[in-house]
């Protein structure tokens, strides 16, 4: 691309000899994206930044500093509108409530050996110039672990009045660096205003604190800095009461001015009046390279430039598509998917494991492994693990999900295929020796600080959708259709089996996110790095999550093949994902419709991998697994007086009945294409998909049917609300089997198809517009956004599914 031709005297050895995965341009990142704008390094213990800022408008601005993204912050939008997880990109805050728009650009510059450098702008301006913009923003950067920084600037008790503070650190895996904060050509510092006199030797200036924080505590640099410009102001303003006038806000929030011996958290103020605009550098040491504004200026329009090529390439609105502002659409296409990407973020830390706890209809199942002996009863801390992930929500739910990590995986893979397997590599390696891996990752401090204490412990026998499946599968059938159907059908041509050779890689260089899929030989050695681990996470769901069928007289073709989620209270199944979905009684005998559905497409995964990395028995033994439990979704879950999939219980006479709550749960077999397009069972699943009684809205479709006594009552999360992931896998089904392949139900399906994709893509268009966020899930009577945002998690498939890109 040509921004990284721009970058190249600056990084000669990066562009020259790329490996691997590229790691290196992965370095560093917004992986903090809990925070507006927040950059560590994908480094256990390493440097931290982070932006605040606050209005000097009055004394109660200081109470609404903003830092972590909150949605009690009111904030009138904020997102990545252009971002790419190897060269940065643009986001946009608008915080209506002190009258200011920030622009925050992050720019990555490869080179050297330890990440590289970056560098990155923030601007500020009035969103309504004629009204007050006050803005105190607050940079700091932070170390955690081994090293140093030091502030090489002079200190003055007054403040600094250089337009450069300059910071030199080093730290064990970034070696020797320098971070410089520069100010902008036409800011306005505020130096007028009540009682100036009496403050004028500290008007003008930068500001700064020093501070010595203890291990693991940096997270809370916002409190550390808040705390001191605080105490600092009680001071300042004893002297002044109502008769005699109170000074000007802004000369009283200023940071102490001082730096303690030993301190590994610095923090850099500024007072501006209007629009603002200040850099910082961070250079490696290794590049031999100084950035620049003029580098940050090109760099950054030409990242923009590119991203937009790209993105026209990869999620282009096709001309089929019929809307009325097109420009309106890619714009919200391009953010949501930028802030899906931005908001991928680095975890690293302990979490809460809690081996003994089990409910009363869980607690005599043979199926689940016992405590052993070393096994500590109660929640117990667990050593600290690494995750690179993206975030359902960066304001609500900023942490690691399995359940939607699936989904984020099908659109991130869209745009950065490699990006994709670094991420899912990392979710692979926390399954354990047994093949468990908890639901929720909530690891280190910082995550359970956004977390209720009720939900941090994980439970080893819970479950969660295998969602990463279709983010393997989905890598797959992009291998498939690089090599072409004819050379893949079976996985061909990639060192299949005895005696497969692998391809030589081309000679031409390879494009960044993609290439494991330009060399075979890398796909090849990821998927085997893959396969055991998913394996053994396959036989964990078999093993724990099996469900019975002879002890309550069940017919089924095959004796083992049923499911049941284990974890589930009176009212929630929480681990099936969708919480508070109607259900029978719990009980040992229930079985899960959504659960079964789910292993019958785990089971084709691991077939379709095992025929890849060449393990052909494994993949005949898939195979027939994923027949027989098909066939037992038709023998054990198929209700014909209703004509709908059903979850099965066992009533007080323990007799087996089925449980059947039209809603989501009712069309999984569809939703995962297990259904033949010929199938007996297509029609009425159709009829209740599109009928407006039930499931059909102008909006999507609803999760419960609307006739459904339930609907819209008590917490009403999986009551009737629209959620889009679930959208996304009806028309995914939609479009690559049943409108495409030939059936009873081809013609109806293509119609059905064209209508609710239009449906769905132009609500969350609309509410995005009327907002400046997409949501959680939608309001299935009048479409309205809904619970959490900005929810770029899975909300954003919508960008899928406007350029028809289905896994």
């Amino acid at each position: 691309m040509r921004l990284l031709w721009l970058l190249l005297p600056l990084a000669p050895s990066v562009l020259s000899t790329p490996s691997g995965n590229d790691s290196e341009s992965l370095v560093w990142g917004t992986y903090r994206p809990n925070l507006y704008f927040g950059l560590r390094p994908r480094i256990p213990q390493s440097v931290m930044t982070g932006l605040a800022w606050f209005g000097t408008q009055d004394f109660q601005s200081i109470s609404r500093t903003r830092h972590a993204c909150d949605q009690g912050d009111g904030l009138d939008g904020y997102s990545w509108t252009e971002y790419d997880a190897r060269q940065g990109g643009e986001q946009v805050i608008k915080d209506g409530m002190n009258n200011v728009k920030i622009t925050t650009q992050f720019l990555k510059v490869p080179g050297g050996e330890y990440g590289g450098s970056w560098a990155a702008r923030i601007k500020g301006e009035p969103i309504n110039p004629v009204l007050p913009s006050r803005i105190s923003p607050i940079f700091y950067i932070g170390l955690e672990g081994l090293g140093g920084i030091d502030m090489e600037n002079e200190e003055d008790e007054n403040g600094i009045e250089a337009n450069t503070i300059k910071f030199t650190g080093s730290t064990p895996e970034l070696d020797d660096f320098v971070m410089r904060i520069v100010e902008g050509p036409e800011n306005t510092l505020i130096t007028e205003g009540p009682h100036a006199s009496a403050f004028e030797h500290k008007l003008g200036k930068t500001h700064f604190l020093g501070a010595r924080v203890p291990p693991g505590q940096v997270w809370q640099a916002k409190e550390f800095i808040q705390g001191a410009i605080v105490r600092g102001a009680q001071e300042a303003i004893k002297q002044y009461d109502a008769a005699s006038g109170y000074p000007d806000p802004a000369f009283v929030y200023q940071l102490p001015d001082e730096v303690y011996t030993g301190s590994n958290l610095f923090a850099v103020q500024k007072h501006y009046d209007g629009p603002f605009q200040f850099d910082v550098f961070f250079d490696s040491a290794s590049t031999k390279q100084k950035l620049s504004s003029a580098v940050l200026d090109e760099g950054i329009s030409e990242l923009s430039s590119a991203f937009n090529d790209r993105f026209d390439t990869v999620f282009p609105i096709p001309s089929t598509y019929e809307t009325s502002d097109p420009k309106s659409l890619r714009t919200f296409s391009k953010a949501i998917t930028s802030n899906l990407i931005g908001g991928i973020g680095y975890f690293y830390g302990t979490s809460i494991v809690d081996r003994s706890f089990a409910y009363e209809w869980d607690q005599d199942d043979d199926s689940v492994n016992e405590p052993t002996a070393g096994d500590k009863k109660g929640p117990t801390l667990v050593p600290p693990k690494a995750l690179l992930t993206a975030t359902p929500s960066r304001s609500f739910f900023p942490r690691g999900f399995y359940w939607d990590e699936g989904f984020h995986l099908l659109h991130i893979g869209e745009w950065d295929n490699d990006l994709s397997l670094e991420i899912l590599k990392d979710w692979i390696n926390l399954i354990d020796e047994d093949g468990w891996v908890g639901r929720e990752q909530i690891l280190g401090e910082e995550a359970r600080s956004r977390v209720p204490a009720e939900f941090q412990t994980q439970v080893p026998t819970y479950a969660n959708p295998p969602t990463l499946t279709m983010a393997v599968t989905a890598f797959i059938n992009r291998l498939r259709a690089q090599k072409g159907p004819s050379e893949l059908d079976l996985g061909l041509d990639y060192g299949v089996g005895l005696g497969g050779q692998v391809p030589l890689a081309s000679d031409a260089p390879a494009t960044p996110g993609r290439r494991f899929l330009d060399e075979p030989e890398l796909a090849l050695d990821y998927l085997r790095s893959i396969y055991k681990p998913l394996k053994r996470h396959y036989e964990w769901f078999r093993r724990t999550q099996r469900g019975q069928i002879k002890q309550y007289g069940r017919k089924a073709r095959s004796r083992t093949e049923a499911y049941r989620w284990r974890g589930r209270s009176q009212l929630h199944v929480l681990t099936s994902g969708m919480d508070d979905y109607p259900r029978g009684p719990p009980h040992a005998g229930e079985l899960h419709l959504d659960l079964i559905s789910w292993m019958a497409f785990f089971a084709q995964t691991m077939r379709d991998i095992a025929e890849f990395v060449g393990e052909v028995d494994d993949a005949v033994a898939f195979e027939e697994i994923a027949k027989a439990t098909i066939e037992n979704i038709d023998d054990l879950h198929w209700n014909e007086e209703n004509e709908m999939y059903c979850d099965v219980g066992v009533n007080d006479d323990d007799e087996s009945y089925h449980v059947c709550h039209r809603g989501y749960l009712s069309l999984f077999p569809f939703l995962l294409s297990l259904l033949p397009a010929d199938s007996p069972h297509l029609g009425a699943i159709l009829d209740l998909l599109r009928d407006p009684e039930h499931l059909w809205s102008p909006f999507g479709l609803r999760s419960l049917s609307a006739a459904h006594p339930e609907f819209g009552q008590g917490e009403n999360y999986w009551k009737g609300p629209i959620w889009i992931q679930m959208n996304y896998l009806a028309l995914s089904a939609l479009h690559k089997t049943y409108a495409a392949e030939e059936g009873p139900y081809q013609q109806r399906a293509q119609a059905i198809y064209a209508e609710l994709r239009k449906n769905v893509i132009e609500n969350v268009h609309k509410e995005y517009v009327r907002t400046g966020y997409v949501w959680e899930q939608y309001d299935p009577n009048t479409g309205s956004g809904q619970r959490s945002h900005p929810f770029t998690g899975w909300t954003s498939l919508v960008t899928l599914i406007i350029s028809e890109k289905y896994y």
